[in-house]
């Protein structure tokens, strides 16, 4: 994937949500003013676009050189590459709105719409987590790289984006990498969101604990808990925290058997990885039983927790050796731990997101597609 952190060009951004709009600008992967907010205004249609280009006359009258394009992500649904927004529940006056080509008239500029999630996961090998692994290996001298990754949000929902050889994954309907549709694992007839989300580390604690979702503390509070740090019933709270990763972990494994590439974590939840991320790294690395009895990898690759010091060292050592090429005198080096490594974003998930709105503009300009 192209670098951009050098790149000279700007891209105005937006994160648009129910309550507020937060503008900004990137230039080089940086920020080039200071961010802003705006009422959303989510129920009155002009209104709501009115503030929107007042946001970007704003940031566009305090940039240092004119902007190439403008690029955030809005709520689904959506048909994102043609700019409409059909109907997002947080913003419920976007119905069939053509968001898109209105900016693109106003500002006579190119404009991307894309799903958080998407960004999320577009932002992380653009300038985070699978920079940083593959340099991890490059400096252990080992000949593994990565090339795909999968990037998933924990917080108020369960969001997901699929990178594939440094090109975002969005599907013929603007729908791919939807994970939190995902089957839950535990409760059948419901999906994954449900159970891998800030509601659902809440609902299984009061459900423990005999307390009414309002007696139930915020996923902030139920983490001191669980690493005592908090008075509360720690192990309702750790309970709660693996069952998230049990449920979470078991999605995710699914779609790495589509994706073969890294999974990185972001989301309001993701500071308490230590107390999830075993359980979906437990989860992905369990097995199925043949008819005959016979155990198997549910995955072919194995996954390491990378925030694990001994996993990650075991991770960047793999299995390489040198082999000879038969009928020749040479030898090459492999390595041959299938492996995969998940770990928690180390840019954090509203830049991750947002560098991922300012690469994906640009790689759409570099290539025409506009």
């Amino acid at each position: 994937m192209q670098d951009y952190s050098n790149d000279s060009r700007i891209v105005m951004t937006l994160d648009a949500g129910g309550t507020n709009f937060v503008f900004s600008a990137l230039q080089g992967n940086k920020a080039v003013v200071e961010s802003f907010a705006l009422p959303s205004y989510a129920t009155e249609l002009e209104l709501s676009l009115a503030t929107m280009i007042e946001g970007f006359r704003r940031v566009q009258a305090a940039l240092p050189s004119a902007p190439v394009a403008i690029s955030f992500a809005f709520p689904a649904p959506a048909d994102y590459g043609n700019g409409i927004i059909v109907g997002p529940r947080n913003l419920p006056a976007y119905r069939d709105v053509a968001l898109g080509p209105m900016l693109e008239d106003e500002f006579g500029l190119p404009v991307f719409l894309n799903n958080d999630g998407d960004l999320f996961a577009y932002g992380e090998p653009a300038a985070g987590f699978l920079p940083y692994v593959n340099g991890l290996l490059a400096e252990s001298r080992s000949p593994k790289r990565f090339r795909n990754l999968l990037g998933f949000t924990l917080g108020t929902g369960f969001g997901g984006g699929i990178v594939r050889d440094g090109e975002l994954l969005t599907g013929d309907n603007s729908v791919a990498g939807e994970v939190w549709l995902i089957r839950h694992k535990l409760e059948r007839g419901i999906n994954a969101e449900e159970g891998a989300s800030i509601r659902a580390v809440r609902r299984v604690y009061a459900a423990l604990t005999g307390l009414t979702l309002d007696e139930t503390p915020e996923p902030r509070v139920l983490f001191e808990i669980a690493e005592g740090r908090a008075e509360g019933q720690q192990a309702a709270a750790v309970e709660a925290f693996r069952r998230l990763g049990e449920v979470a972990g078991d999605a995710i494994a699914e779609a790495c058997t589509l994706i073969d590439g890294l999974v990185v974590i972001g989301g309001g939840i993701a500071g308490a990885q230590s107390q999830f991320l075993p359980a979906i790294v437990h989860e992905m690395n369990g097995s199925y039983t043949a008819p005959n009895g016979e155990l198997f990898r549910r995955l072919i690759p194995q996954a390491f927790n990378l925030e694990d010091p001994a996993q990650l060292a075991h991770f960047l050592r793999g299995e390489t050796k040198e082999l000879r090429v038969p009928g020749s005198g040479r030898t090459v080096r492999f390595d041959g731990l299938q492996r995969t490594g998940v770990g928690i974003s180390k840019l954090g998930t509203s830049e991750a997101t947002a560098i991922g709105a300012y690469a994906f503009a640009l790689t759409r300009l570099s290539k025409g597609t506009v």
